[in-house]
């Protein structure tokens, strides 16, 4: 096994801080790595396997002698510095949008289609946080039965919209409880023209809106799945996919309710269920006679996709329903990036 030189933007961010953890325990020989952010967090001191590492700001130089590159610092910062990256001779691996629908760019959760990783020119996408759980619990069920139509409602954390929605959400809950006002700056979307509390309430918008009517987290999940489930094609016809994404005041790990039409109308919960058992990284909590089902306060921190409440629609033979909850900063991206990575040594993709 190589070798290689890792370089982490937005190494202090909420999912670069995770990054660093899941490049330390993963499989990857790390020679040397550089830690790096904008020129407001040059200088902080952040610890990769017990040493101090000063983080530097991002510059075109900042890679010259890097192999691997893991970015996850907004999509204007990849925009400028992935190409830069590449043409220094790193493979860049992106957690940001910036990327992922540009048809020469593979979009990439290794256990659904760890194949595309062939047809990378140095630059590979981390697919959007909820698309990821949402392809890893289908990725099975469409093995063994096909799939022809998906309709998702998320239930997103406001880690998914990084630090500061954190903050301002905790905040506004001791503000709420203390009967004081608070003025939100950040949530739904820090960019858009109003600002709504996210404590003890449900935004129904992640994103902003396109004109005609979703946002464009919902048009984000619906291409992306396509790209990743019908060999990269963002608008194929094979699956029929619809999303509607929301914001709820929980800090960690995205919940979803999925309805999706099977192609094999013999399709039985019994068979879905053993399917999901048997595929790497999904982990199958569905047993409603002992109230045992996937919960986001348990499936933080933890690197799997949690699947229950599997069960038959009632109206539509051949369509069932489930419920999905993963930690959106560890598989919904820094764990997928780096598992990425993980592939892309073992299958001696990652030049040197």
């Amino acid at each position: 096994m190589s070798e290689y030189n890792v370089a982490i933007v937005g190494a202090t961010g909420a999912v670069g801080t995770r990054m660093i953890k899941m490049v330390e325990q993963s499989k990857l020989h790390v020679k040397a790595i550089k830690m790096l952010a904008s020129k407001h967090s040059a200088g902080t001191k952040v610890k990769f396997r017990g040493q101090e590492v000063t983080v530097e700001e991002t510059t075109p130089d900042s890679f010259t002698g890097i192999d691997l590159a893991l970015f996850s610092a907004g999509g204007s910062v990849s925009k400028q510095y992935a190409p830069e990256a590449i043409k220094r001779g790193a493979v860049v691996i992106d957690n940001t949008s910036a990327f992922r629908m540009d048809p020469d760019v593979p979009l990439v959760v290794p256990e659904v289609n760890a194949e595309a990783l062939q047809q990378h020119h140095g630059l590979i996408a981390n697919p959007n946080c909820s698309t990821i759980q949402m392809v890893m619990a289908l990725e099975p069920i469409r093995e063994k039965y096909g799939l022809s139509r998906v309709i998702v409602t998320t239930l997103q954390a406001v880690s998914g919209a990084g630090n500061r929605a954190i903050k301002e959400t905790l905040d506004e809950s001791r503000a709420y409880l203390d009967g004081k006002e608070y003025t939100p700056e950040v949530l739904p979307v820090k960019g858009d023209k109003k600002h709504y509390q996210q404590a003890f309430n449900v935004l129904p918008q992640i994103d902003v809106f396109e004109d005609d009517g979703y946002t464009h987290e919902e048009w984000k999940m619906i291409h992306e799945t396509k790209k990743i489930m019908c060999g990269g094609d963002m608008n194929s016809d094979d699956i029929q996919v619809t999303a509607t994404c929301s914001r709820v005041p929980v800090p960690v790990a995205h919940s979803e309710s999925i309805y999706f039409e099977v192609l094999d109308k013999n399709a039985t919960v019994e068979g879905i269920q053993d399917a999901i058992k048997n595929f790497d990284g999904d982990v199958l909590q569905d047993d409603p006679a002992n109230q045992i089902y996937p919960q986001p306060i348990n499936a933080a921190g933890k690197k799997e996709t949690f699947i229950g409440r599997i069960r038959p629609d009632l109206e539509n033979k051949g369509s069932f329903h489930l419920w999905n909850v993963s930690d959106n900063l560890l598989k919904g991206a820094a764990w997928n990036s780096v598992e990425i990575a993980e592939y892309l040594d073992e299958m001696d993709l990652l030049r040197v």
